[in-house]
């Protein structure tokens, strides 16, 4: 069978990650000089698809780290709506692969209009939306022909990560930065298939985790939409008991997220309390009883655990939507780059 093209990228992802690291590092040193220097009370995030929740991990990590709050901002308040904000002392972080869409680039304009230090992070060094922004991280991550982004979605992260460290100045942040390529090596190899068993003929399933795990159970969710027609959902493993439980009945598919971190043992409450449902329940980073544990890559920072996990998910998710039919490389009634207003 002829690789797909997905597959092919999900296998780049540690190359791109050694390209970013090797190629980014004034750029990096250069923006967290600019952070360090505007001392921002808030931040605002710009963002739609995989990079809007590229943009959630970065939420949850820049919270974690600093203690400054971050918000994503929709982009049609200044496309559509043509309302100013108001951004004095904040940073505005602008997130596309193609850094082409109209809406994202007037946002970026208008939050620095604004008063907002305003840094784009694409694949495209010479996009509108690096052009429209004071700094630029470009991944580097090389063509991505599939319409699922996968190496696109993690360099974002990725870039992100390496400029919280630089900010912050935190040498652990570093570290786990610059040994991200070994780990998406490993994350890549990891066999996922009992889940795989599971969803061959399923058509909903919910993703679960928390922080940052959060933000690459949305991005799961997405990609079980797109690549392989199944109907999920994301949501907090704390928020899913606030009401969307209640659908969950015997052999409803749950994916949970469990990361060596303080929410650790929430994930596995929850995993335990749906599973008693009847859910078939598949749990990362700890046992449960009831669900199913799939491997994960162990021993890393927390801050960048649930990145490494998302390469897991990318090389699950595209053997499992060959199973089920589906071409990853051309979900049904999308394009690569989409230009919204």
């Amino acid at each position: 069978m002829t690789q797909s093209h997905m597959a092919r990228e999900v296998l780049e992802i540690p190359v791109a990650a050694a390209r970013f690291l090797s190629g980014s590092g004034d750029a990096v040193r250069s923006a967290a000089r600019a952070l360090r220097n505007s001392d921002p009370r808030v931040i605002a995030t710009v963002a739609r698809g995989s990079s809007d929740h590229a943009a959630t991990y970065l939420k949850y990590a820049i919270e974690l780290q600093m203690g400054v709050p971050v918000a994503s901002v929709g982009p049609s308040v200044a496309s559509i709506y043509k309302r100013p904000l108001r951004l004095k002392d904040g940073v505005c972080i602008g997130i596309s692969q193609s850094g082409r869409s109209p809406d994202l680039v007037d946002m970026m304009r208008t939050a620095g209009a604004g008063g907002a230090l305003s840094l784009a992070i694409t694949n495209h060094a010479d996009s509108p939306l690096a052009q429209a922004s004071e700094h630029c991280l470009a991944l580097q991550a090389g063509a991505e022909q599939s319409v699922a982004a996968t190496k696109t979605f993690v360099t974002s992260v990725m870039a992100g990560l390496a400029l919280l460290a630089e900010w912050s100045e935190d040498d652990a942040l570093r570290r786990a930065v610059t040994d991200l390529p070994d780990a998406f090596s490993q994350a890549v190899a990891l066999d996922w298939s009992p889940l795989s068993a599971r969803l061959a003929r399923a058509s909903q399933a919910y993703v679960l985790g928390r922080g940052p795990g959060f933000a690459i159970a949305s991005e799961a969710a997405l990609k079980f939409k797109e690549t392989s027609g199944i109907h999920a959902e994301a949501y907090s493993a704390a928020e899913v008991l606030h009401g969307p439980s209640a659908i969950v009945q015997a052999h409803f598919p749950v994916l949970a997220l469990g990361l060596d971190d303080m929410a650790l043992p929430q994930v596995k409450a929850t995993a335990e309390r749906l599973a008693a449902q009847g859910a078939d329940v598949f749990l990362t980073g700890a046992d449960a009883t009831g669900a199913t544990r799939l491997p994960s890559v162990p021993d890393l920072h927390p801050l960048v655990a649930p990145l490494v996990m998302s390469a897991s998910f990318y090389a699950f998710v595209e053997a499992l939507a060959r199973r089920r039919g589906f071409d990853p490389d051309t979900p049904p009634h999308l394009r690569k780059v989409t230009e919204t207003v």
